[in-house]
């Protein structure tokens, strides 16, 4: 470079450079090499800054290290690979960017940060002192010689810059932030820092010029907690890792230390599974790494805090007192890895488990005084925020037992866990025996919070010892005392998984009924029927019904029955009594079984209503979404939408572990039928959508294996008998489009006899006519315009119309052809239910054509399907176009969808195949079409101009 393009400096004067802070540190071995890091490492490097932040213990160090010696991610690096202890294995070419590497050290002012920053930069570009490149606090000609410079160099310039944290002063970055800009991309920066880092980072992140690396990507997968324990010599059963990732997190630091100490413990697993936060080695680190960061009043609202499970901003300021706790609150999650932040309005936050085991026992060690305080201020407010699980659980912890009487009479329906994962709360101190005496509804109490925290035989104890006060009490105090005791018995009963004890604990709470009770009242909507008639009834007779029809309908699915008006019954009874909770159960399963039924409008209605219910008050919704998003995948594909189908499948099946015969899985295993023990029906249901959708794609070989499990999960259970004819009439569907129409026949054997299941029968009559036998199969026909056909499920009723048709065709009586589609259209326009059409065997497609030509009341939809017969619609017609300034692309229609769900948009990049950057773009975009600033919003607006 000429010479005149030059600024000589002279070197300031100080102590020597350490060359120690100019290589990468070494990390302690052995390092499990981790290429999912790696290789985000490299694409983010490609523009302007990554920026790997996290709190200490992190790993970001030992990645940085790792990527430099590497030199990115070599396709040769496996999974649990051990990273090289010497040399960079970097392969160059001349479009590769040169690296340099700093440490930052606490106590970097301008002139050392800028003398440290020189030498780097010499490393790399090879410039010699007194070269374009400052070693002091550089003047802006200094700088803009600099950034010069670095836009003329040969090959990019990369400088990774390791715990740029520790620079307290904002004015020393000036000079980067100047060099960033005008330096025309050719120098790069790959930052690690925890928080409180003085650059632009809104700034570049708006501009999308920012890569961010945080714990949630750090963290270790089980895969690689196995790699580790594995290379520490001290591998462990599958079973036991998964333990341990959930209890650390993936934290790092924390896993390091669990494989050091794993390998001298004499069970390894029974130490896993007492490992926690309060562990001496955990606990020192955490304080001399995390906590001694923080400033004392905010390790003091930690702690405080630390007292409920997740927190928000006015519960924080009732626990402390404090008018700032949110925005401190706020400030911690900003470190990313104290708090997490959860996609709520208003935001709460929950701590990491190692943290929140370490604030636990620090609190216990509170005088006693203060640490009921905290409950009791806990216990106010969750009960004036509509909580009473929360309120009731530290109401008991701090003594108060008036307020948990209280709250178990008046809120007893809500005080039971739907959910498959228990609390595992602490028990609190029972109650004196002369408060039991005085007011046996506390020990009621008692029993309902051990219940909903998984300890059914403590429970089971609490109940003894209150009902052992029955007799003392009133009467009109006892008979409500004594359905108290029965359904707190029917809860116990269901958690235990004792079908037989449920039904008869519902019977006896539905005897105490008070004569002049009225049948529940269906609201118009709830079901394609008509409402029912009758009155609302008291309230108690109200939460009787929703909790014990609730109750029932939850064991009836257990063993495979499909409980559709039950459920509809309850969430009706539920809704006017205004039991949330219960009403969400009781919606999302109407909302499936009214799906598979065909009834599609109430189905669609259903599940819409159970996902757009205000956030569950912290209580466990993922399940009740599964159902939902589930309901929502079978509407979609009855009216033949796959990739609807396909969308509400992706976020149904996470939330019901069903994790097996998704698209591109090779076999259907073993962890698909463990996942249908626990949910029976929701799994055969999402085998039946699944296969069809396999079909669809000419893989019916896949989906005729996933039929196969879905019929063995079931056969156990004594209610499934519909269910299973469903599976049996799908895969004889799946078999005969395979030309096996043999074990078809082998298949549905049973199906000509007169009891049986009509979709069997209608389906046996198909592959007769398939086979070209017209006679029997008109034989074999049921009649599916008889009074008892109107319970079948519509799809099925609809396939007979239809194959009555074709028999009627080929019989030559094209009248009666026109009654019967008439009929069949009739039937199907309200619900949308398109698929029997558009997927129909070609006579059908014939049929309707002609149909169209002769007339019909139906045009446009018989019309429609003629058009879309053998291929799917994508999108309903009804769907608004027009209505958005700019529409959204098809990319970002799928990722609305998910937005609906629980899912991060870490886990909706890994659904999708994208980076985590990709998926944040799309989502700004989101937002800014449809005037969003937040995601229940974006969510809110997308519905109301039905684009999902």
């Amino acid at each position: 470079m000429p010479e005149q393009d030059h600024v000589r400096v002279e070197p300031a004067p100080g102590p020597p450079l350490l060359a120690s802070r100019l290589t990468p540190a070494v990390p302690p071995e052995p390092v499990v090499a981790r290429p999912r890091l790696l290789r985000r490492l490299d694409e983010g490097s490609a523009g302007p800054v990554t920026l790997v932040a996290a709190p200490a213990g992190w790993g970001k160090t030992t990645l940085l290290a790792s990527w430099m010696r590497l030199g990115g991610a070599p396709p040769d690096v496996e999974p649990g690979a051990i990273v090289p202890d010497s040399g960079d294995l970097s392969v160059s070419s001349a479009d590769d960017p040169v690296s340099a590497w700093m440490s930052v050290e606490a106590g970097d002012d301008s002139d050392r940060l800028w003398a440290y920053l020189a030498a780097a930069l010499r490393s790399a570009t090879g410039a010699t002192e007194g070269g374009p490149l400052p070693d002091r606090p550089p003047r802006p000609d200094q700088l803009e010689a600099l950034a010069a410079t670095l836009a003329a160099a040969d090959r990019p310039v990369l400088l990774i810059l390791d715990d740029l944290h520790r620079v307290a002063d904002p004015a020393a970055l000036t000079g980067l932030e100047f060099l960033l800009r005008h330096a025309g991309r050719r120098l790069r920066l790959v930052i690690g820092a925890r928080a409180g880092l003085h650059l632009p980072l809104h700034r570049l992140r708006l501009a999308g010029e920012l890569t961010e690396i945080g714990p949630d990507e750090l963290a270790f997968t089980d895969d690689e907690v196995a790699d580790l324990l594995t290379a520490h010599g001290a591998a462990l059963p599958a079973t036991a890792v998964h333990r341990l990732r959930e209890r650390t997190g993936g934290w790092p630091a924390a896993l390091r230390i669990a494989a050091l100490a794993v390998r001298g413990q004499p069970d390894p697993e029974r130490w896993v599974g007492q490992f926690g936060g309060d562990q001496p080695e955990i606990a020192g680190y955490l304080h001399e790494e995390v906590l001694s960061t923080l400033d004392p009043a905010e390790e003091d609202l930690l702690r405080r805090t630390a007292v409920v499970d997740t927190v928000c901003a006015d519960l924080a300021e009732a626990l402390t007192g404090r008018a700032d706790a949110g925005q401190v609150l706020a400030d911690l999650a900003g470190t990313g890895g104290l708090l997490h932040r959860e996609d709520t309005r208003p935001p709460w936050y929950r701590y990491e488990s190692l943290l929140a085991d370490l604030l636990r026992a620090d609190l216990a060690r509170l005088p006693a005084d203060e640490l009921r305080e905290l409950h009791v201020r806990a216990a106010d407010w969750y009960a004036g925020d509509g909580r009473p699980a929360d309120a009731l659980r530290h109401a008991l912890a701090a003594g108060r037992w008036d307020l948990a009487g209280d709250l178990f009479v008046a809120h007893w329906p809500e005080l039971t866990r739907y959910d498959r994962d228990p609390v595992h709360a602490p028990a609190p101190t029972p109650p004196p025996a002369e408060v039991i005496r005085a007011d046996p509804e506390v020990a009621l109490a008692c029993a309902a919070e051990r219940a909903y925290a998984g300890d059914l035989p403590a429970a089971s104890g609490h109940l003894r010892a209150a009902a052992g006060h029955a007799a003392t009490l009133p009467v009109p105090r006892r008979d409500r005392f004594l359905r108290l005791v029965t359904a707190l018995e029917l809860t116990v009963a269901r958690l235990a998984d004792d079908r037989t004890e449920v039904r008869a604990a519902a019977a006896r709470l539905l005897r105490t009924r008070p004569p002049e009770a009225t049948p529940t009242r269906v609201p118009t909507g709830m079901t394609g029927s008509a409402p029912t008639a009758g009155g609302g009834g008291a309230a108690d007779d109200l939460d009787l019904r929703a909790f014990t029809g609730t109750a029932l309908g939850l064991a009836e699915l257990a063993d495979g029955a499909l409980p559709t008006a039950r459920f509809v019954r309850a969430r009706a009874a539920a809704r006017e009594a205004g039991r949330p909770r219960t009403e969400l159960v009781a919606a999302s399963r109407a909302a499936l079984l009214l799906a598979v039924r065909g009834e599609l409008r109430a189905a669609e209605q259903a599940a819409r209503d159970a996902l757009g219910m205000p956030p569950c008050r912290g209580w466990s919704c993922r399940l009740d979404c599964g159902y939902a998003y589930l309901a929502l995948a079978v509407v979609a594909l009855l009216r033949d939408q796959p990739e609807e189908a396909t969308a509400n499948l992706a976020l149904a099946l996470p939330a019901l572990n069903v994790t097996g015969g998704r698209a591109g899985d090779p076999e259907v295993g073993d962890d698909w039928l463990t996942a249908a023990a626990d949910e029976p029906v929701a799994a055969a249901v999402a085998a039946l959508c699944q296969a069809q959708l396999h079909r669809d794609s000419n893989d019916p070989a896949t989906g005729q294996r996933l039929l196969v499990r879905a019929r063995e999960a079931l056969a156990d259970r004594p209610s499934a008998a519909e269910l299973a004819g469903l599976l049996r009439a799908a895969e004889a569907e799946l078999r005969a489009a395979r030309g096996d129409l043999d074990s078809v026949r082998d298949l549905l054997a049973d199906a000509a006899d007169e009891e049986a299941d009509p979709v069997l029968a209608v389906t046996l009559a198909k592959v007769q006519l398939l086979a070209g036998d017209a006679a029997t199969a008109e034989r074999t026909l049921p009649d599916w315009q008889a009074p008892a056909a109107t319970g079948w499920p519509l799809p099925v009723r609809l396939d007979a119309g239809l194959l009555d048709a074709v028999l009627a065709q080929r019989a030559g009586d094209g009248r009666r052809v026109g009654r019967i589609l008439e009929q069949t259209l009739d039937l199907a326009g309200p619900q949308g239910c398109r698929r029997v059409f558009t997927r129909a065997e070609p006579p059908v497609r014939d049929l309707l054509a002609a149909h169209l030509d002769a007339g019909t009341a139906h045009f446009t939809l018989v019309s429609d399907l003629v058009r879309g017969a053998g291929q799917s619609a994508a999108r309903p017609a009804a769907r608004p176009s027009g209505v958005l300034d700019e529409p959204l692309t098809e990319r970002e229609l799928t990722i609305l969808r998910y937005l609906q769900s629980i899912l991060s948009n870490v886990e909706i990049a890994s659904e999708l195949s994208l980076s985590v950057n990709t998926v944040k773009t799309h989502v700004r975009n989101i937002y800014r079409k449809l005037d969003a600033t937040r995601r229940r919003e974006a969510v809110r607006r997308a519905r109301e101009l039905r684009l999902i």
